[in-house]
C-alpha cells in the first residue's frame, strides 16, 4: 500500500508545481471608478481587462464605495473624472491611485502645489514642450507665439517661457480676463505669428470658440490647440493621445509595484491631428499628421 501512496502524492506534488509555474507571479485587483456609467467607462474598463487578462478588472461608480480607507491596501485605483479625486482626497490612507484625464490646470485647482501621497497624476493636456515642438516643425517661420492666459493658467506661463527659448521662440503673454472684451484678443494677434492655445477652458470654450477662430482667419494667424476636440472645431493642429495610448501607459505601470509609479507623467506615446481646411484657407501646408507625429517622437527620445 505504501508505493502506491507515494506515487500518488508525488504526482499530486508535481502537478501543484507545475500549476505554481503556470501561472502569473502575481495578480493585481483593479478598480476603476467614476461618478456615472456609461458606455464609454464601461468600454475603457472591457479594453483594459483584454490587455491584462492576468489581472481582476472591475469598474464601480462612485455611489456604491466606501470611504478610500476602507478599500483593501493591495487594490490599484484607477479614476475616470474629477468626482472620483475629490472622493480619493478625502482619505490620505487609501490604495495607491492613477488619476485619469486630469489637466495640469484642474489639478492645480484642487491640489495646489502639493501632491498627496500614494497619487499619480495622468495628464490629458498636450504637454507645453510638445506642442512647442509642433509649431516649431508646422510652422518654421513662426517666432513669436502668442499665448492667452487667465488667472487660473498664468502658471504656465513660466514653463513654456523655458521650453521655448531652446528653441528660439518667443512667449508673447496676453492675459484675458473678460471673454465678452477682444480687445486683448487683437492686441495679441498684431504682436504674435501664431496662437498656441492653454488647456484653460475659462478661455477657450463653445462661448469663445466663435470669436477665436474668425478672429484668426481674419488675421491669418494659425491657432495651435488646445486640444483635439478644437482641430475639429476650426484650429490648425495639435498633439493629442487617445484611449489606445493611455492603455498602453496603463499597463506599463501596472506592471510595477505602486512604489515605483511617477507622481505624474504624460503619455509617452501621442498622435497629430490637424485640420486640412483650415490649412488651406490660411494659404498653409497640410499638416501630415503621421509624419510630424513620428518627427516629434524621435525628437523626444534624443537626449
Amino acid at each position: 500500500m505504501t508505493a502506491p501512496f507515494s506515487s500518488s502524492f508525488w504526482r499530486r506534488c508535481l502537478l501543484l508545481v507545475s500549476l505554481m509555474f503556470a501561472a502569473p507571479a502575481w495578480t493585481a485587483e483593479i478598480l476603476l471608478i467614476a461618478a456615472e456609467d456609461g458606455p464609454g467607462v464601461q468600454a475603457f474598463a472591457q479594453a483594459l481587462s483584454q490587455q491584462r487578462p492576468e489581472d481582476k478588472v472591475d469598474f464601480k461608480p462612485l455611489k456604491d464605495l466606501p470611504a478610500p480607507g476602507q478599500l483593501p491596501a493591495s487594490t490599484r485605483l484607477i479614476l475616470l473624472d474629477l468626482q472620483s479625486l475629490d472622493w480619493r482626497l478625502q482619505d490620505a490612507q487609501g490604495p495607491p491611485t492613477l488619476v485619469l484625464r486630469i489637466s495640469r490646470l484642474q489639478a492645480r485647482q484642487r491640489l495646489g502645489n502639493v501632491l498627496p501621497n500614494k497619487i499619480s497624476l495622468l495628464w490629458s493636456d498636450p504637454p507645453l514642450d510638445r506642442q512647442l515642438h509642433l509649431i516649431a516643425n508646422i510652422l518654421p517661420q513662426a517666432r513669436r507665439i502668442g499665448v492667452l492666459y487667465g488667472n487660473d493658467s498664468e502658471f504656465l506661463l513660466r514653463e513654456l517661457r523655458q521650453y521655448a527659448s531652446p528653441l528660439g521662440l518667443e512667449i508673447v503673454p496676453q492675459h484675458w480676463d473678460d471673454i465678452n472684451d477682444s480687445r486683448p484678443l487683437q492686441a495679441l494677434f498684431k504682436n504674435s505669428d501664431v496662437l498656441l492655445g492653454l488647456d484653460d477652458p475659462q478661455l477657450y470654450n463653445p462661448k469663445t470658440v466663435k470669436n477665436l477662430l474668425l478672429s484668426s482667419y481674419a488675421r491669418q494667424l494659425p491657432l495651435i490647440g488646445p486640444n483635439a476636440g478644437f482641430v475639429r472645431a476650426g484650429s490648425l493642429a495639435s498633439t493629442y493621445s487617445d484611449q489606445n495610448d493611455w492603455l498602453n501607459v496603463l499597463d506599463r505601470l501596472l506592471d510595477h509595484a505602486p512604489s515605483r509609479w511617477p507622481r505624474s507623467l504624460y503619455p509617452e506615446h501621442f498622435k497629430v491631428v490637424g485640420n486640412a481646411q483650415v490649412a488651406r484657407s490660411l494659404g498653409i501646408e497640410q499638416v501630415n499628421e503621421t509624419n510630424v507625429a513620428t518627427r516629434l517622437a524621435e525628437g523626444e527620445k534624443r537626449p
